[in-house]
Protein backbone atom coordinates (compact mmCIF):
# COMPACT_ATOMS: atom_id res chain seq x y z
CA UNK A 1 0.00 0.00 0.00
CA UNK A 2 2.82 2.43 0.84
CA UNK A 3 4.32 1.97 -2.63
CA UNK A 4 0.99 2.87 -4.25
CA UNK A 5 0.72 6.00 -2.10
CA UNK A 6 4.29 7.01 -2.95
CA UNK A 7 3.70 6.38 -6.66
CA UNK A 8 0.56 8.52 -6.62
CA UNK A 9 2.47 11.35 -4.93
CA UNK A 10 5.26 11.12 -7.52
CA UNK A 11 2.68 11.25 -10.33
CA UNK A 12 1.14 14.35 -8.65
CA UNK A 13 -2.29 12.82 -8.31
CA UNK A 14 -4.22 15.37 -6.21
CA UNK A 15 -6.31 12.94 -4.15
CA UNK A 16 -5.97 9.31 -3.20
CA UNK A 17 -9.10 7.54 -2.02
CA UNK A 18 -8.71 4.45 0.10
CA UNK A 19 -11.81 2.29 0.39
CA UNK A 20 -11.74 -0.74 2.64
CA UNK A 21 -14.34 -2.76 4.47
CA UNK A 22 -14.96 -0.12 7.14
CA UNK A 23 -15.41 2.60 4.55
CA UNK A 24 -17.85 0.50 2.53
CA UNK A 25 -19.96 -0.15 5.63
CA UNK A 26 -19.95 3.55 6.54
CA UNK A 27 -20.41 4.77 2.92
CA UNK A 28 -17.21 6.77 3.37
CA UNK A 29 -13.76 7.19 1.81
CA UNK A 30 -10.38 7.75 3.44
CA UNK A 31 -8.76 10.70 1.70
CA UNK A 32 -5.09 11.63 1.34
CA UNK A 33 -3.91 14.68 -0.53
CA UNK A 34 -0.81 14.78 -2.72
CA UNK A 35 1.02 16.92 -0.13
CA UNK A 36 0.83 14.00 2.33
CA UNK A 37 -2.04 15.56 4.24
CA UNK A 38 -4.35 12.83 5.54
CA UNK A 39 -7.94 14.07 5.68
CA UNK A 40 -9.11 10.82 7.25
CA UNK A 41 -12.46 9.18 6.61
CA UNK A 42 -15.17 11.38 5.15
CA UNK A 43 -18.69 10.51 4.11
CA UNK A 44 -18.60 10.07 0.34
CA UNK A 45 -21.23 12.78 -0.20
CA UNK A 46 -19.12 15.27 1.79
CA UNK A 47 -15.99 14.46 -0.22
CA UNK A 48 -17.92 14.80 -3.47
CA UNK A 49 -19.32 18.19 -2.41
CA UNK A 50 -15.79 19.45 -1.57
CA UNK A 51 -14.45 18.35 -4.95
CA UNK A 52 -17.34 19.96 -6.81
CA UNK A 53 -16.76 23.21 -4.91
CA UNK A 54 -13.04 23.19 -5.76
CA UNK A 55 -13.80 22.55 -9.44
CA UNK A 56 -16.29 25.42 -9.46
CA UNK A 57 -13.82 27.83 -7.82
CA UNK A 58 -11.03 26.87 -10.23
CA UNK A 59 -13.32 27.24 -13.23
CA UNK A 60 -14.25 30.74 -12.10
CA UNK A 61 -10.58 31.65 -11.76
CA UNK A 62 -9.92 30.47 -15.33
CA UNK A 63 -12.71 32.64 -16.71
CA UNK A 64 -11.30 35.87 -15.25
Amino acid sequence: MQAKIRDAQMEKIPYMLIIGGREVEANAVSVRQRDEQDLGALPFSEFLAKIKEQIHIKSLNLIK
